[in-house]
């Protein structure tokens, strides 16, 4: 093993974690794949529980490093509230075993091993030593801050939340996804309403040009007025529609338009979707622009919050691919058990829960310089 940094780097290197990360873990071990002497981002798994079977832990997590481009070394920090264990010949880490046999798997794989520390309630301290000391937590500088970074103090979990929404916001927008669900229900028996609200008709406009609709959310995600709301969770409540927005959010206006013309003509005629198209869901191709996404999952997320319950697994799954699209699987099933818990059935849902149980990553955060939440 090649120990690269020494104890008072290893507490500056503690110090950038977050980051790398983009927050504060805790409860995890994070992985930090090198590529000579630099860090590209960051991989955080949970701890592992008492009934995994650590063999197949330790595989997954050091083969998701291996896959990262041009990865020739590795850092290992876990982060716990488990005290160390205190003995007449000294103290033992927690989660000694786990990093144990981690590192050795990457020794035998080829990479050399930076440093692997533990940040404990009562200090931080390196596996690389036999007779590890704890030093104060103090001696941990504060995360640099950097504007496209923000705020890294939360843990994983800091920003999954929905947006406070008040009841009455909640209760314009069921009424107008009723008003707007009744014009296209009169539209398609070609029908007129005598007492159909102008503004569901406007808003039934907006779904004359799918793709034109979802690209111009983009311009403005936040605070989104009721009918237009209502308008997005009428697509994403059909999962044709719902998938040509996620397609065209991780890619462009053409895609979206490609995406949409595949989707009617298999609907109408059985013709499947092109594997380029297709293939962006499973999170292989090129690498989508992570702020054009960033700005989808605030859209979703704000249209979640503002949903009526039955309503809510459409845009919360749409939030749990977005999520997971970004690097960011905790934010993800975060989301997945909020849909479970209203239809623990919903099909997309489902299969992104199972992707990420199998740890399964969208291709494009392997790529240097992507941050990885596993």
């Amino acid at each position: 093993m090649n120990t690269v940094l020494r104890a008072t780097d290893s507490a500056e290197f503690l110090g950038i974690v977050p980051s790398l990360a983009g927050f504060t873990p805790r409860q995890s071990i994070v992985l930090l794949p090198f590529q000579r002497s630099r860090a590209h981002g960051a991989m955080r798994i949970d701890l592992p529980r008492d009934d995994v079977d650590l063999d197949e832990y330790v595989d997954t997590a050091i083969g998701l490093v291996s896959r990262v481009t041009g990865t020739d070394a590795v850092a290992v920090v876990v982060y716990t509230d488990e005290h160390p264990l205190h003995t007449p010949d000294g103290i033992v880490l927690p989660s000694t075993i786990v990093v144990d046999d981690l590192l050795d798997l990457a020794v035998d794989l080829g990479l050399h091993v930076v440093d692997a520390l533990c940040v404990t309630p009562e200090g931080w301290s390196s596996y690389l030593h036999d007779d590890p000391v704890l030093r104060p937590s103090a001696e941990i500088p504060v995360p640099p801050t950097a504007p496209e970074i923000g705020d890294v103090s939360g843990d994983q979990d800091a920003g999954a939340a929905l947006p406070v929404v008040g009841l009455a916001e909640k209760e314009r927008v069921g009424r107008a996804l009723l008003d707007l669900s009744d014009v296209l229900a009169h539209e398609h028996l070609g029908l007129t309403g005598a007492r159909e609200n102008p503004q569901a008709i406007d808003a039934s406009m907006l779904l004359d040009d799918l793709p034109l609709f979802f690209e111009d959310l983009l311009e403005s995600p936040e605070n989104m007025p009721p009918f237009e709301t209502a308008a997005l969770l009428w697509c994403l409540d059909r999962p044709r529609y719902r998938d040509v927005a996620l397609l065209q959010w991780a890619t462009d206006l053409p895609t979206g338009v490609r995406a949409l013309n595949a989707q009617l003509a298999y609907a109408e005629y059985g013709a499947g979707v092109s594997d380029d198209v297709g293939q962006v869901f499973l999170g292989r191709g090129p690498s989508p622009d992570a702020d054009r996404l960033a700005v989808a999952l605030t859209i979703a997320r704000n249209v979640a919050a503002r949903a009526p319950r039955a309503s809510r697994p459409a845009p919360l799954t749409a939030a749990a691919w977005l999520s997971w699209a970004l690097g960011r699987s905790t934010h993800a099933a975060h989301y997945l058990r909020m849909v479970a818990e209203i239809d623990p059935c919903y099909s997309l849902a489902s299969l992104i829960s199972s992707m990420i149980d199998a740890a399964i990553l969208p291709e494009w955060t392997f790529r240097r310089g992507d941050n990885v939440d596993g």
